[in-house]
């Protein structure tokens, strides 16, 4: 059984998770004051609730599609937490352990299986849209496409690949110099596999990169949009799709830029609702010291 939730606690184990579709993100403040990362996969239930329990907590924040589940699996002392505030709260320490400013207004995205932009502006948070285009897509896609099994061999094709033996460039349609657009923008995304000469020469890294393209601009541009009918200059992406992610971050990198924004990536993107679970339950906005993630 957990112990009685109380946000007076200063000592003891106390855990944020934020419970996706996909993965359960852990922040687990230890005995020594320090919190450490883990990642389990979402359908095995079982193993989240022994990793909660076993470590006996004196406190727990839940958030997340999933935490209405675990709340009834765990203790009814638990306490559930609005996600978009520990979405903000969470992202917030990140980014002053980074040294970023924290100033406001900026758009939060989380970016896990589907994508989720957020307005952080004074003391509130506001989701103000999204899209179904998120790590969920960008799996199946490369799942279908490549001969990949795991996200994280979809990312490693993809770093490998070149998109433009994938994509129609602007370049493929006019010569040069005849539009004001550069020649290696994107025109249409897959269109050279519809044309069998191109696509015999095509590989799986190839694929893989223009999935990533595709679901990049698509989510920079939306969340670019977004941001710029609120009035904010900085978009801060976090979420599970980014981790080791360097594709998909240089496209959202580039997108921003070319909207005159600037983009900001967590350096621990998906544990930002965790955390901000943990400071949350903990009833302190007082940053917890962190520690090496651990994804098991």
């Amino acid at each position: 059984m957990i112990q009685k939730a109380d946000p007076s606690h200063k000592r003891g184990v106390a855990i944020g998770a934020d419970v996706g579709a996909t993965l359960a993100k852990l922040a687990v403040r230890g005995d020594d004051g320090i919190t450490r990362f883990q990642l389990i996969p979402t359908p095995e239930a079982d193993r989240i609730v022994t990793e909660i329990e076993s470590a006996s907590p004196v406190c727990v924040g839940l958030t997340g599609g999933g935490s209405a589940w675990l709340a009834d699996r765990l203790s009814p002392d638990c306490s559930r937490l609005d996600e978009f505030s520990a979405w903000k709260r969470g992202a917030i320490e990140l980014l002053r352990r980074e040294e970023h400013d924290t100033g406001d207004p900026f758009l939060l995205v989380s970016l896990g299986t589907g994508t989720s932009a957020m307005l952080v502006r004074r003391d509130e948070v506001i989701r103000i849209g999204g899209t179904a285009l998120g790590g969920g897509t960008l799996f199946g896609l490369g799942v279908a496409l490549t001969r990949a099994t795991r996200f994280d061999q979809v990312i490693e094709l993809a770093a490998r690949g070149d998109r433009r033996n994938i994509d129609l460039l602007v370049s493929d349609i006019y010569p040069s110099g005849e539009l004001p657009l550069p020649g290696d923008l994107n025109a249409a995304s897959f269109a050279k596999l519809a044309n069998p000469a191109l696509a015999a020469n095509t590989s799986d890294a190839d694929r893989a990169h223009s999935v990533v393209g595709m679901i990049g601009e698509n989510i920079g541009m939306i969340c670019g949009s977004l941001a710029e009918s609120v009035g904010a200059k900085r978009i801060v992406y976090g979420g599970s799709t980014l981790r080791n992610n360097k594709p998909l971050v240089d496209v959202l990198h580039v997108m921003a830029i070319v909207r005159g924004q600037t983009a900001l990536f967590l350096k621990e993107p998906e544990y930002a609702g965790a955390l901000g679970a943990l400071s949350l339950a903990l009833g302190t906005g007082q940053p917890q010291p962190l520690s090496v993630p651990r994804a098991d």
